[in-house]
């Protein structure tokens, strides 16, 4: 892996998930994207959007980007520090992106 600057698209999440806008943040991804978060995966843009309704009904939380790298083609790691109201916070968790046309395809959370 190597160290390079984030991807417009992955700011544009960053942005929109802080932000709390439903919105803007379903937009980052393509039609039939996968979000694997806490051992459970959502598809395309309704699930991602429940998957986030749910996420900010059980926690109040930050995300502070710590590092990005690129994985491999179209895919990038950002390490975060994640503060909140859960068990075990704070704690880093890593994003894996995978791109596809411009948009995240993939996103997997996980320590």
């Amino acid at each position: 892996m190597s160290t390079t600057t984030t991807p417009e698209i992955v700011t544009r999440y960053f942005r929109a998930a802080d932000a709390g806008d439903l919105d803007a943040l379903t937009a980052c991804f393509t039609d039939n994207a996968a979000v694997t978060d806490e051992g459970r995966t959502v598809r395309g843009r309704d699930g991602i959007r429940q998957w986030r309704r749910d996420l900010e009904s059980k926690y109040t939380y930050t995300v502070e980007v710590t590092g990005t790298e690129t994985a491999a083609d179209d895919t990038y790691v950002i390490t975060t520090t994640v503060k909140g109201n859960f068990p075990g916070s704070p704690v880093e968790l890593k994003y894996e992106f995978v791109l596809s046309d411009g948009l995240v395809d993939t996103l997997r959370i996980a320590p």
